[in-house]
């Protein structure tokens, strides 16, 4: 009994270790970002900007254009890692993720449609197109996929034919739009270009209390993972559970997709190296995924920056050059079992 208590305890220090890792590395990414760009800041100009004592283009640069970015890229990739548990959480399947869901999709055809039809539309307007578009596109997935009861593998296998859709739609859009349509392709590519705070303060609230309540309702998706007879004879009520856990996914990924474009992948690798991390209860894995998926959209962002100065790769575009091939990895590691 003692050896097993001492075991939970050191697998508590380890798993507050690897948060702490994360934490401190964001931090100095977040620090080494905001140098990173055409007009390249060292140190010391950063450091008296952040107190007040520095250039003022320097400080507008730092203040104006770039923590707003990396806000941004941070709130982004959690929300995406974190839709992501929820979703393989939800379904017992590795492979879902709000990509392959159709809630990406949705999300993404709603905005493309505004951001044609409204140009000068607000960012709340974008906003909450994107966030309508994923909750329309997972209810006609839940819809599809519900015969007396949602099973997982079905839902997944609605979820990417309802993603395929919307992407069609998508392309369709786009290449039949002339005035706006390099807007829309950058939007489409995940760029962070140009984002302001006003993005940072729309999306921030619902970003925080979205993950702070599934972080609230880890224990219920460890019980789900049980499976279904398991999780009705402790009394939950699954079909309710399920759908309350995949409408903040939704809402997760609406939000992040509204603010950012779709960067896709996210939510599919970052919940599995979590897992690698910390394991599969969701009480730390949650946090985890949230610190690993913002820090893998500062990477990206970082990167697509600094690659080929002065041109930008966009995150979403840099996201995807490995998470494709991961994609593949865990496909082929599937068809194995």
């Amino acid at each position: 009994m003692n050896g097993q208590h001492v075991s939970v305890a050191a697998g508590r220090r380890r798993n507050a270790g690897v948060l702490g890792l994360l934490a401190l590395a964001t931090l100095l990414l977040a620090i080494a970002n905001v140098g990173i760009g055409d007009a390249k800041l060292g140190i010391g100009p950063i450091l008296a900007s952040l107190v007040g004592q520095g250039d003022p283009n320097t400080a507008s640069i730092i203040f104006d254009y770039r923590l707003p970015r990396i806000a941004l890229a941070l709130l982004a990739g959690a929300g995406l890692a974190v839709a992501g548990v929820i979703a393989q959480g939800v379904m017992r399947n590795p492979l879902a993720a709000p990509d392959t869901l159709g809630i990406t999709g949705g999300a993404g055809l709603a905005a493309v449609v505004v951001t044609l039809l409204f140009p000068l539309s607000a960012p709340s307007a974008l906003m909450a197109a994107a966030f309508g578009g994923g909750i329309a596109a997972a209810f006609v997935v839940y819809l599809l996929a519900y015969r007396r009861g949602v099973a997982p593998v079905r839902l997944a296998l609605v979820g990417v034919a309802v993603s395929a859709f919307c992407s069609s739609g998508i392309h369709l859009l786009v290449s039949r739009a002339t005035p706006n349509v390099n807007t829309a392709l950058i939007w489409l590519s995940g760029s962070l270009w140009g984002r302001s705070w006003d993005q940072v303060l729309q999306v921030l609230p619902w970003m925080l209390l979205l993950i702070a309540l599934a972080w609230l309702l880890a224990v219920h998706l460890d019980v789900i993972r049980l499976g279904d007879p398991v999780a009705l004879g402790l009394g939950v009520k699954v079909e309710l559970l399920r759908a309350s856990l995949l409408a903040m996914a939704v809402a997760l990924t609406g939000s992040a997709v509204a603010v950012v474009g779709t960067i896709g992948f996210v939510g599919l690798i970052v919940p599995h190296a979590a897992r690698q991390l910390v394991g599969g209860r969701h009480r730390i894995l949650i946090p985890t995924a949230a610190l690993l998926g913002g820090l893998l959209v500062l990477v990206a962002d970082a990167l697509g920056r600094g690659l080929v100065p002065p041109l930008e790769i966009p995150a979403g575009l840099v996201v995807s050059a490995v998470g494709g091939p991961y994609f593949l990895y865990l496909l082929w590691r599937q068809s194995k079992r």
